[in-house]
């Protein structure tokens, strides 16, 4: 089973928009997990089911809480336990799937339990291949090579980044960042996925996957926004 972890370098840079992006990608044989989500009430919409309406693959979240905040916090705050990352991994692991690729909450070192385990941990444990999304705009340099180092100081290195949101009218530093995100971070670029493309209905947003990710497909992706 391969397994990829979707991180991200903090909350709204289009994590969720970015897996279901890689599930079409992947093909039949992938499922999604969703470890932890927070911030939604009952059976309220999330985004393990923009996942599923998006991609059309199966999607799998274990553990919902209803504030939104962090993980760790949110369950405290509820009085609930959380799974450990070992108990996470585990049921990755029992899923039938030729792929599995893993969506995180917020950043690489959010924590998804009540003893201090991390997304990173489960990373690790999972042997998994790591992609990171990161924001198009100012500040994102810094927040891509935190992310990165604390990757490479656990020995992963991370197989690529991906824009989660390109603007449709990008200023100066979306255009420098489109260069220099994977010139200082050493990790190649795989996708800029256009702003606002979560609105799109399955069969055009599938249709679309192929273009954001090869070289020339994002270029042009990141041209076409700006005109």
């Amino acid at each position: 089973m391969k397994v990829t972890v979707v991180t991200g370098t903090g909350t709204g840079v289009g994590k969720t928009v970015a897996t279901a992006a890689l599930a079409v990608r992947s093909g039949p044989g992938v499922v999604v997990v969703k470890p932890v989500q927070t911030g939604v009430l009952g059976d309220e919409p999330a985004d393990a089911d923009e996942v599923r309406r998006l991609a059309g693959c199966e999607v799998t979240e274990l553990v919902r809480l209803a504030d939104p905040l962090a993980p760790e916090t949110a369950a405290r705050r509820a009085e609930v336990s959380l799974p450990t990352i070992a108990e996470h991994a585990a049921r990755i692991r029992s899923l039938d799937a030729d792929h599995v690729i893993v969506e995180g909450a917020g950043g690489l070192l959010v924590r998804l339990d009540l003893a201090g385990g991390t997304l990173l941990d489960l990373a690790e444990q999972l042997e998994a291949e790591v992609v990171i999304v990161v924001h198009a705009g100012l500040g994102t340099l810094n927040h891509a090579e935190l992310t990165v180092a604390a990757l490479r100081a656990r020995g992963i290195e991370p197989s690529g980044l991906i824009i989660g949101a390109w603007p449709s009218a990008p200023g100066l530093a979306e255009e420098c960042n489109l260069l220099d995100l994977p010139r200082v971070t050493g990790v190649p670029l795989l996708a800029t996925i256009p702003e606002d493309v979560g609105g799109h209905g399955p069969d055009a947003f599938a249709e679309a996957v192929p273009g954001w990710f090869s070289p020339a497909g994002s270029a042009q992706a990141a041209a076409g926004s700006a005109s």
